[in-house]
């Protein structure tokens, strides 16, 4: 076995009685086999420090010090309290021999730092440099550890030392954070103030097991009839919305947020990457809907370091689970997940990992799995919250087949896939029917959407097939003909103007008009106009339809049929004149 050696070091030699303690102590904490060489260090004021390898224990006037704070640090006492408490532990108060492990930069640049002799750092655990700046431990290798930075790198230095702090990474969480915009560290940029955070909750924990979990079957409303009618989301899914840039695929995600209005669901929005104006831009929209009285935003900014970007999901979902914990119901929106991809590569080939397909490390995968999995309905011994994950993967070229959005596809519940050409053609929202899927179903339907929904899928694969065929003849008959103007009804039917969401009746009065061919003599033109003054119409001819839809969530025969009679009415005013549109 070989000698261990001590480094003991201070400003005057200890006398011979502190020498023979403190190789006592030494030979008791580590045996026989130990140097103890004494070194003159002028920056000890006071005391002594004594070094065995990476583990420093600190009997400097500074380092007793600093436990008599720590020591204080986690007492509750109000201010009149202070004096005679401090003077009580202090009278009782014995300074321990307490070990310190102690690191060295090895090297620093692009958000990482390599740092030698933390020998028992974990992975995952915050790390703090002699500056202030704090780093989070993501590679352990047998001579040094990579730690990316929560800071600005050029306040860290080679040689600067670092401590560990014994904690993972986390974010403040509470009730105050509502209506807030903070970046990815909990802090507010929003310019309103501190917040008061009612916990600290880490950034990664556990998913729930199966057996906290209950099953999704209550509806998360987006508003869109085209989702909500086909694709229905459930609380507690994970449901994709996947396309490529300037598709829509933020405005779905703000539509819904908007739709959770009276709804008493929080709502977080978790930007990635974004530019800051259309993060300023999004924020402001909320404001004017009054939407950000139920939202956070969580923002990690294009201009932000890869760590933060990194760890920005992980925070959000972290203030998600405080309120599922607490019986809420939540709804997450990951925008974008293809940008925090990017973002964990570039960080994983700084610390010099192996790169697989595409460039990307090999646990890309556990990347969004570990994150999506906390998205989830508990059940009602666990308070029976919920949290809504609805990522944004943004493709290239409608390739889903790519990496990323296999990768995602796979963990979640469905996807909502959007199409650059129906998007140019004027189709908004542009959700192509035939790729998108909820694999959740009717079961976060309620009864009178399942009810008023019918055919329309069938009907619309129907249309689509016929409109291709029918490019190929000139010649058709009326039966086709007919087809032909009820698809493209449904198509209009299913366009629906951004921030404007829907309510849940209007949905379902919607669907039962058109799915009931009402609506087939209108000019495709004015479908739109039609829809909306009809709204109105059966609103002040009979308000207890929708007031039975709501309070219900059924759609009884009767206000089926009386539906269908107020909109044949409406639609005959309209042809005769007698009523106006818009």
């Amino acid at each position: 076995m070989s000698e261990l050696r001590a480094v003991l070091k201070g400003i005057t030699p200890p006398s011979d009685e502190q020498m023979s303690d403190i190789k006592s102590f030494l030979e008791k904490k580590y045996g026989s086999d130990i140097v103890l060489a004494w070194e003159d260090d002028k920056t000890i004021a006071s005391g002594f420090k004594l070094e065995i390898g990476s583990v420093v224990y600190d009997w400097s006037l500074r380092g007793r010090f600093t436990q008599l704070k720590d020591a204080l640090a986690d007492l509750p006492f109000s201010n009149g309290q202070i004096i005679p408490l401090i003077k009580d532990m202090v009278a009782g108060w014995t300074p321990q021999a307490l070990a310190e492990e102690i690191g060295t930069v090895v090297s620093v640049g692009d958000g990482i730092a390599h740092v030698s002799g933390l020998d028992h750092a974990a992975y995952g655990e915050i790390l703090l440099f002699s500056s202030g700046i704090r780093g989070m431990v993501q590679d352990l290798q047998a001579d040094r550890i990579g730690c990316i930075l929560f800071g600005d790198e050029q306040e860290i230095e080679q040689g600067d030392t670092v401590r560990r702090t014994g904690k993972m990474a986390g974010v403040p969480v509470g009730n105050d954070f509502v209506g807030r915009v903070v970046d990815a560290l909990g802090s507010p940029i929003d310019g309103k103030g501190p917040i008061n955070a009612d916990d600290y909750r880490p950034i990664e924990s556990p998913a729930p097991s199966i057996l906290d979990r209950q099953p999704v079957n209550k509806p998360m409303e987006t508003g869109l009839i085209a989702i909500d009618s086909m694709f229905p989301i459930g609380r507690g899914q994970r449901e994709l919305i996947i396309g490529d840039r300037q598709t829509g695929k933020t405005t779905i995600a703000l539509d819904t947020i908007l739709n959770q209005k009276d709804n008493d669901v929080i709502c977080i929005y978790v930007a990635i990457g974004q530019k800051a104006s259309s993060v300023a831009q999004l924020v402001q929209t909320l404001r004017q809907h009054g939407a950000m009285d139920y939202t956070i935003v969580v923002n990690a900014s294009a201009n932000e370091p890869a760590p933060l970007q990194y760890i920005a999901p992980y925070a959000g979902c972290a203030l998600g689970e405080f309120f599922m914990n607490a019986g809420r119901d939540v709804l997450i929106v990951y925008d974008d997940l293809s940008k925090h991809a990017i973002a964990y590569r570039a960080l994983s080939l700084l610390l010099e990992r192996s790169p697989g397909r595409e460039a990307y490390p090999g646990d890309v995968f556990y990347l969004h799995s570990r994150l999506l999995e906390r998205a989830a309905h508990l059940s009602d011994e666990k308070g029976g919250g919920s949290m809504t994950a609805l990522p944004i993967v943004e493709t290239q070229a409608g390739d889903v087949s790519a990496y990323i959005p296999t990768n995602i596809i796979s963990i979640t519940d469905g996807q909502i896939f959007l199409e650059s050409d129906l998007f140019f053609s004027g189709q908004r929202p542009a959700v192509n029917v035939g790729l998108s899927v909820s694999r959740v179903g009717r079961d976060a339907q309620t009864s009178a959407m399942k009810s008023a929904t019918g055919t329309i899928r069938l009907d619309l694969a129907q249309y689509r097939e016929m409109e291709i065929f029918t490019q190929f003849s000139s010649d058709l008959d009326d039966t086709t003909k007919h087809q032909l103007i009820y698809g493209q009804g449904l198509m209009q039917l299913l366009k629906q103007d951004q921030h404007h969401p829907l309510k849940q009746h209007e949905q379902v009065i919607l669907l039962v008009v058109a799915l009931a061919h009402t609506i087939k003599d209108i000019p495709l033109d004015k479908i739109s106009e039609f829809n909306s003054a009809l709204l109105k119409y059966i609103e002040a001819q009979a308000p207890y339809i929708s007031r039975d839809i709501e309070q219900t969530g059924k759609l009884s025969e009767e206000n089926r049929n009386s539906i269908i009679e107020l909109a044949e009415d409406f639609q005959k005013r309209v042809v005769e004149g007698k009523a106006r549109l818009g």
